[in-house]
């Protein structure tokens, strides 16, 4: 629970919607949580001085404003708090990564998921040496949406990327039952064959995907010329 000095920080910071985006918003999550209907250039207008403000609040502060962030019932409000995280990305150590994996399942589904995936990814462009220990946190975690992240963490890569993480990410679920993980399993191999086809081609050959991964992995191969 947020201390009451993080809560002055957050506690008359409002954002303002639209019902009929909020309406529109809620469908595209499949009704599952309420919006208020600011859209993401609207939230990122109005949220302005509050993320530039956590600049100069100490870890302690930043954990306890996200927190009050995350326990409001509109999705919005959890978009920003992530938005916090990501502006506040370089003050963070790998012991601050573990902290945040507790709000990675609150209310999970794809839209913050991706965001958190962003911030993690983040993190690993100023701190490459820890890959393998952030890795961990997600990978074989109980939670699908943190494997899920296991999956997708290295998506912005290039040439660095770690064949044999993304590789043991996308083994370990690809049986799962979930439409997501599949999703993401062909999202990372369709982006990673921007760079390397031929790999992406032998991995899909070595390895039975489902039909719903091997056809998003395969969309860039397919005007590739191998020979």
């Amino acid at each position: 629970m947020a201390n009451s000095a993080s809560k002055a920080r957050t506690a008359d910071f409002q954002l303002v919607g639209n019902s009929d985006s909020a309406q529109r918003m809620a469908a595209n999550t499949g009704n599952q949580f309420d919006f208020l209907g600011v859209l993401v250039g609207q939230r990122r207008q109005q949220s302005t001085d509050l993320v530039h403000s956590s600049k100069q609040w100490s870890i302690v502060e930043i954990f306890s404003a996200m927190g009050d962030l995350f326990s409001r019932p509109e999705r919005e409000y959890q978009y920003v708090a992530i938005d916090i995280a990501i502006a506040n990305v370089r003050r963070f150590d790998i012991d601050d990564m573990q902290h945040f994996c507790q709000w990675i399942t609150v209310n999970a589904w794809r839209d913050t998921g991706d965001n958190w995936r962003q911030f993690f990814s983040k993190y690993l462009t100023f701190h490459r040496e820890q890959k393998p220990m952030v890795f961990a946190l997600f990978f074989k975690n109980d939670n699908i949406w943190l494997r899920r992240i296991a999956i997708l963490l290295q998506i912005n890569e290039d040439f660095s990327l770690d064949t044999d993480m993304l590789s043991a990410a996308i083994l370990y679920d690809r049986n799962t039952d979930d439409k997501q993980i599949q999703l993401a399993i062909g999202r990372a191999l369709r982006t990673y064959s921007k760079y390397n086809p031929v790999w992406v081609r032998n991995f899909l050959r070595q390895h039975g995907l489902s039909m719903v991964a091997a056809k998003e992995a395969r969309r860039y191969l397919l005007s590739y010329d191998f020979e």
